[in-house]
């Protein structure tokens, strides 16, 4: 933690309190990143960057605001003090805004989650995993083309202090490496892609192994046909699957469930997943992209059951939404410069059942395998759901041609009770979930 920053943001919660704020709290930002693209090897774009920024909170009685600034001069910082007290004094009351009492706010010291690789790879490093994933994608028999590849390494840290004596640094570092590729020719041309990311590099699967997924799941593509239209089992591949996990998550959010616009807002204890099934969210895991031993508001976490069993036992929540629903923050809270602490997941992700992915499609007899969806047609106050999808069709239990233009449909609620997970589960992105299947969802061929 910098000493320097420490100091600035004691020095900036002083001046607020002595401008006539009856409390505050200001986080600095600051990051670096490196990123790098190349196309048929050769490097194309190389990139450097780093930010600081500033944001400051004050509350006059129940009024609060906010504002943010990069400039970080006495006399800048004087300005936003001025500014950001006299804001509070005209905006309207929020009854239930107000930073953490101090005895909810969690002693420190905090946990080493793990949660930064302190080793910073040069343009060269990512070039070369760049260029051998991008090699390998076109080794694969099929591949006859490259959008390109790209690699990148980004460190970050949010640095908070509050007048009810929370001080914390939150910092997380990401190595990540992508490839596209193309098969076929003129109008017959399909693409795909991989791609992964680890807090450590040494985490990162190898860009060889990148590459020939990508190159695989490419020409795999090739002559896609059309499906029938009717009520078919849909088996979402993992890195579709979570987008179903991610829904969930916007559902059982405090903030959500205070203004009434999720379809999961009576849901609480009851059943909204099969028996068996359950979602974890665990900010304490070492090395997740996600994990943190206090939340943005300085409150403890802990890993919990969203689901246990297929029944929601909580919702998500910071400390206004849980004020405005009359219960205790679950330690969610997400805290950027400009804006006021919302709530959201950290390593969010659904367990492993029991049959393998290939189990499941020779169970399914006829169905739709998913791997590619588009568009946004969800509305999460009723949960109905259509999406436009890419994929392969079953037939009597195995893959039998690419898929694309068809479009599934559903509601979320539906879909949730009718699901089943597979033992594929694999941490890469945050939100993560095993490949799923679905009974009874609506298929179109387009």
């Amino acid at each position: 933690m910098s000493d320097a920053t420490l100091s600035l943001l004691s020095d900036l919660i002083d001046r607020a309190l002595k401008a006539g704020a009856d409390s505050a709290d200001a986080v600095a930002a600051e990051s670096a990143s490196l990123s790098i693209a190349c196309r048929m090897g050769e490097s194309e774009h190389v990139e450097r960057s780093e930010a600081q920024d500033l944001g400051l909170r004050v509350f006059i009685g129940q009024r609060a605001a906010i504002v943010s600034s990069s400039d970080r001069s006495p006399e800048a910082l004087g300005t936003l003090v001025e500014r950001a007290v006299a804001m509070a004094r005209l905006v309207p009351e929020d009854k239930f805004a107000g930073l953490a009492e101090a005895s909810q706010v969690a002693p420190g010291p905090y946990a080493n989650l793990e949660t930064v690789d302190t080793a910073e790879p040069d343009a060269e490093a990512l070039i070369a995993a760049a260029r051998a994933a991008e090699a390998a994608a076109l080794a694969v028999p099929g591949v006859t083309n490259s959008e390109g590849a790209d690699a990148s390494w980004g460190r970050s840290q949010a640095i908070i202090v509050a007048s009810n004596g929370f001080r914390n640094v939150i910092a997380n570092s990401r190595r990540s490496l992508s490839v596209s590729v193309i098969a076929g020719e003129g109008t017959g041309m399909e693409t795909d892609y991989d791609h992964a990311s680890a807090v450590f590099a040494g985490d990162l699967p190898s860009p060889e192994s990148i590459g020939r997924s990508a190159g695989e799941r490419t020409v795999r593509r090739l002559k896609p046909r059309k499906i029938p239209t009717g009520r078919f089992p849909v088996i979402y591949d993992p890195r579709v699957a979570r987008g179903l996990l991610g829904h969930l998550a916007g559902a059982i959010t405090g903030s959500a469930i205070a203004r009434g616009t999720s379809f999961l807002k009576d849901k609480l204890g009851q059943q909204v997943l099969p028996a068996g099934i359950n979602v974890i969210d665990d900010p304490l895991r070492l090395r997740g992209l996600r994990s943190r031993a206090v939340d943005g508001e300085g409150i403890a976490t802990s890993r919990r059951a969203i689901v246990d069993e297929g029944v929601l036992t909580t919702w998500l929540m910071d400390l206004r939404s849980a004020r405005q629903l009359g219960l205790a923050s679950t330690g969610h809270a997400s805290r950027g410069v400009s804006s006021p602490p919302s709530p959201g997941t950290s390593n969010f992700y659904m367990e492993a059942g029991t049959l393998s992915p290939e189990e499941m499609i020779a169970d399914v007899g006829t169905g739709f395998y998913v791997t590619g969806l588009m568009g946004q047609g969800i509305n999460m106050v009723t949960g109905d759901y259509s999406r436009g999808a890419s994929g392969f069709w079953i037939e009597k239990g195995e893959i039998a041609y690419p898929v694309n233009e068809a479009t599934v449909a559903g509601n979320l609620t539906h879909m949730f009770l009718n699901l089943t997970a597979a033992s594929d589960l694999e941490f890469k992105f945050g939100t993560d979930a095993p490949t799923l299947r679905i009974d009874g969802m609506m298929v179109s061929g387009g």
